[in-house]
């Protein structure tokens, strides 16, 4: 039995070899996330994956899980520790090797394996590691779930069990690219842009765009665990700069962007204009309706308004959802509602059956974008683009705070606005016409101009979105009035990236 874990440990002294070092804020609402090892050493790993046996056993979950870990240069020896944890529980174990979040989803289906550990930070930082857990497929972890886990380790309860199998599986890999093109090869010659930033992605999707039929341009796509130019992340203007200047130089039909464990992807189009998902959602929900008759989607609450406003989606009888920002809770909504699709602002759609199987996957995404304009054989990525109704959107901008700090702020936020509202105030010179808090406060005004103020589900961040249907003054306009509020909260330091107002 392991000792029970302690979150004030230091690196180099002989308690940090001995005791598993866990800091509790590193459970997340659906994900787990830590410094390594400033915040969890490898006996701490240890500990959550005993944890996760006992927790699979109280919820009369058969003990069967995949791993695999994304490509970063600690990734592996966390992932070992955290098996090890698991096999003294008594689970087994189905290690996939290096691997994206979508190729062990898919692992859980192909190999009939009920749980699911992936072993990755995505797109944070280097340093970070992180743990990416379900036991009913496609779902993932929740916040039930994740609070549970949470008591069982830090309380040190969970108690070793015999019959813990290792299974290594080579060709996961091979076996996930092969199913991604089992399909019809794409009749309209396509050249896209690939662009990695040196996450695992590299390894593994332009494979499988080229497999379809695809003219691949490669950006970044070597593997480089130091992320030498941009963190993989395709909500990062950095990254997305990157590939513009790729597609514009190369006269490249579409650019694809994957993070750093290939579950999201952001899109350029063909003149180099960087396209937010939520926008490439409603161009999606735009063609996808037009061959399901009365659709349904979901789009998280950073999502553009055009969901609700378009008149195409409108005349094809669509009906969107607005709900929680964040993989699970977007995955499991999805999955509830038996939407099409879910699109999530930051990259992350979900495809249902028949169109997938209910996971998050950045390749499937970008297969579905090379369908839609196989379908449109005399447009453009730009045309479609264009065809929309025009808006004025900031990228997703995220100040620092603290994760024991950030949901205090937001709490305030949310107070402030409601109490504005209720006394008929006014924000950026309108009247507010809606509020949603079911995550955050997203702020409507009478034009239709819109604020979200949220906590990061991952990182000590909140996250501020703004869009106006209206114009770029009435969007800068609502964000004066966010940011001048969180300027007056102490916690709140600096932005990630920043519109000008």
């Amino acid at each position: 039995m392991l000792p029970k874990p302690r979150a004030d440990l230091k690196p180099n002294t002989a308690d940090f070899e001995r005791i598993p070092l866990v800091k509790p804020t590193g459970f997340r609402e659906y994900d787990a996330r830590w410094l390594f090892p400033q915040e969890i050493n490898l006996l701490g790993l240890t500990a959550v994956g005993l944890g996760m046996a006992t927790l699979f056993e109280e919820r009369g979950v058969p003990k069967r899980i995949v791993t695999g870990h994304d490509y970063r240069s600690y990734s592996a020896s966390v992932k070992q520790a955290l098996i090890n944890g698991l096999l003294a529980g008594g689970c087994e174990v189905h290690d996939i090797g290096l691997a994206l979040s979508p190729m062990a989803y898919f692992a859980q289906f192909d190999l009939d394996v009920e749980g699911v550990a992936m072993v990755t930070a995505s797109h944070n930082d280097n340093g970070w590691t992180g743990i990416k857990m379900g036991l009913n497929r496609p779902l993932t972890f929740g916040p039930d779930e994740m609070s549970r886990l949470k008591e069982i380790v830090l309380s040190g309860t969970s108690k070793p069990a015999g019959g813990g199998r290792l299974i290594f599986v080579p060709d996961m890999a091979e076996r996930y690219m092969r199913a991604l093109a089992d399909r019809p090869k794409l009749k309209r010659k396509l050249k896209v842009v690939a662009a990695c930033g040196n996450g695992t992605a590299g390894a593994f999707a332009p494979q499988v765009l080229e497999a379809v039929g695809c003219e691949v341009v490669p950006l970044d796509t070597q593997l480089d665990y130091t992320f030498p130019r941009y963190n993989p992340n395709p909500e990062d203007m950095g990254m997305l700069h990157a590939i513009a200047e790729a597609v514009v130089q190369h006269k490249a039909d579409v650019g694809f962007g994957f993070d750093g464990d290939g579950d999201r992807c952001g899109v350029v189009d063909n003149e180099g204009n960087e396209i937010f998902a939520d926008t490439v959602g409603v161009m999606l929900a735009r063609d996808i309706s037009a061959q399901h008759k009365d659709a349904v989607f979901v789009a998280d609450v950073k999502s553009t308004g055009l969901f609700m406003t378009d008149p195409v989606l409108i005349e094809n009888g669509a009906k969107t959802l607005y709900w929680k920002t964040g993989h699970s809770y977007m995955k499991r909504y999805t999955f509830e509602q038996k939407a099409l699709v879910g699109f999530e602002k930051s990259g992350h759609f979900f495809f249902q059956p028949p169109l997938g199987r209910g996971y998050d996957d950045g390749l499937v995404a970008a297969l579905a974008v090379c369908d839609m304009l196989q379908r449109a054989p005399d447009k453009t990525m730009a045309d479609l683009r264009r065809a929309l109704p025009k808006t004025y959107q900031s990228p997703t901008m995220s100040p620092h705070c603290d994760d024991e700090k950030k949901y205090g702020v937001v709490d305030r936020v949310v107070a402030h606005y409601q109490k504005l509202a209720a006394d008929g105030g006014t924000v950026a010179g309108q009247k507010i016409r809606d509020l949603v808090t079911v995550n955050g406060v997203r702020v409507t005004l009478e034009d239709g101009t819109w604020g979200l103020v949220r906590a990061s589900s991952n990182k000590p961040e909140l996250v501020v979105v703004v869009e106006s249907p209206v114009s770029e003054a009435n969007m800068k306009a609502i964000f004066a009035d966010i940011d001048g509020l969180l300027s007056q909260q102490p916690e709140v330091g600096e932005y990630n990236q920043k519109i000008e107002v």
